[in-house]
């Protein structure tokens, strides 16, 4: 009776049993979630017992050995014994160990919760969407979340790929270490391997002091590289080498420093295409495709803009102290209509515009952006601006020609023109200096 008032004392409701036998009734009718019992007791050992509570996952069992009874208890941790411990008891011991398993149970308890909310209204994290499309990348994320595997996660632009990775960071046993996110493209080719790996002091012009690195920041968690097809291909070879031998060295150190990082990766572009084109590794490439989770693009599961509108204007509320309820049924007409090319980044800068200049609980048309659902009727105009090319005119020129039109028709906005292309800002700007800085203005002769 001495180890209930003890465990009683650390906080934890107990009860007690006799035999093994009674151990199981106890179990049964009162459901604990851990249970700790003796290896050897009269009318049922504490193995029998095991054996019979095995099928309940979520009970976990400590057993109590004799010394000179470790095989035994080895076996028994084969059979599904959460851990064991030696008598007489180490009260720290047993305190460390019945923690551990309270945690154990709590994750498993959030994550068995996190499924019923997917199952009931389609929500899995910050993820939303009861459509078959989106209950598909639910159920890939929870089948490789509780894994250490690499993810390739791949979609247009504004999907959702950072939701994605922090989602499997929330349903992965790391959910307590970082979650770092880069993102490749937004950083200067002369930089890259200092944010990613580190630096030492002197390691070059202006390094003024040590930087850690985005896989040390991560250490224990996750790290998501976004957009890696912009990710220099001397870096890349790097990447791969730490992937492999799970060591990295700073940029000016002469020592390797071990990483225990899960590395997610995410493009907007068809991954095979960035290969063939030589941007992407073949070898990292399938390093880090070991699991591939592909988020369509909104305008393929539309039925899923009422449940995204309605867990976007909560948040949209909360974030600006507002009380708007929805949106008129206009506006989520207009909604279904729209063909939205930028995806749910699209829908959420969309209503959050419109919550701000809100003045109902309502949001009506007239709070949408200028110009909001116009772009069918703008539709005939595009001829204009079409790109016509003869047979024999090279990937090249085709690509050249479709850029500098592009940036004509968005006069000169290149933000603009990256996000219609469906490149990255970085990589439009390098694609100009290929073709010797010309611009927009260059763009109607050369395309006519």
């Amino acid at each position: 009776m001495g180890l209930a008032e003890l465990v009683r004392a650390w906080g934890y409701e107990a009860e007690t049993a006799r035999d093994g036998v009674e151990g199981l009734e106890r179990t049964e009718s009162w459901g604990p979630g851990i249970v700790i019992t003796d290896l050897k007791m009269p009318r049922m050992s504490g193995m029998e017992l095991l054996e019979h509570v095995a099928g309940q996952p979520q009970v976990k069992v400590i057993l109590l050995t004799a010394q000179g009874s470790v095989d035994s208890a080895v076996t028994a941790m084969k059979t599904g014994a959460f851990d064991f411990i030696e008598k007489p008891v180490n009260p720290t011991r047993l305190r460390n160990i019945l923690q551990n398993a309270a945690h154990i149970r709590g994750t498993e308890r959030e994550l068995e919760v996190s499924r019923r909310k997917l199952r009931d209204v389609g929500v899995l994290g910050s993820l939303v969407g009861p459509s078959k499309k989106m209950q598909e990348v639910f159920r890939l994320i929870e089948m490789v979340a509780p894994s250490t595997a690499s993810v390739l996660i791949t979609g247009e632009s504004g999907t959702g790929k950072e939701l994605v990775a922090r989602t499997i960071h929330s349903l992965s046993n790391r959910k307590v270490k970082p979650f770092v996110a880069i993102n490749c493209a937004a950083i200067p080719e002369t930089l890259i391997e200092s944010e990613i790996f580190g630096h030492e002091k002197g390691a070059f012009t202006g390094a003024l002091e040590r930087r850690t690195g985005c896989f040390e920041l991560a250490e224990g968690g996750t790290l998501l590289l976004d957009e890696i097809g912009e990710m220099p291909i001397a870096t890349q070879a790097k990447l791969l080498r730490v992937l492999e031998d799970r060591k990295l060295r700073r940029l000016g150190s002469k020592t390797e420093t071990s990483v225990d990082v899960r590395v997610l990766a995410a493009t907007n572009k068809p991954p095979e295409e960035a290969v063939a084109r030589g941007q992407l590794r073949n070898d990292l490439y399938y390093r880090l495709n070991v699991f591939n989770i592909h988020l369509p693009p909104l305008r393929e599961h539309k039925d899923d803009l009422p449940e995204l509108v309605h867990a976007l204007l909560a948040d949209m509320d909360e974030k600006h102290n507002r009380t708007v309820a929805g949106v008129a049924e206009p506006v989520m007409s207009a909604f279904l209509a729209h063909a939205w090319p930028g995806n749910v980044r699209e829908l959420r800068n969309t209503l959050e515009r419109a919550v701000i200049v809100c003045d109902s609980d309502l949001i009506e048309p007239k709070h949408l952006p200028p110009g909001f659902g116009q772009v069918v009727a703008r539709a005939p105009v595009l001829e204009a601006n079409a790109v016509r090319l003869g047979v024999g005119t090279t990937v090249y020129e085709a690509e050249r020609l479709l850029i500098l039109k592009t940036l004509e028709a968005t006069n000169n906005n290149k933000t603009r023109a990256a996000e219609i292309l469906g490149i990255s800002l970085k990589t439009l700007h390098n694609k100009l200096k290929e073709y010797g800085g010309q611009g927009a203005s260059d763009a109607a002769e050369a395309a006519s």
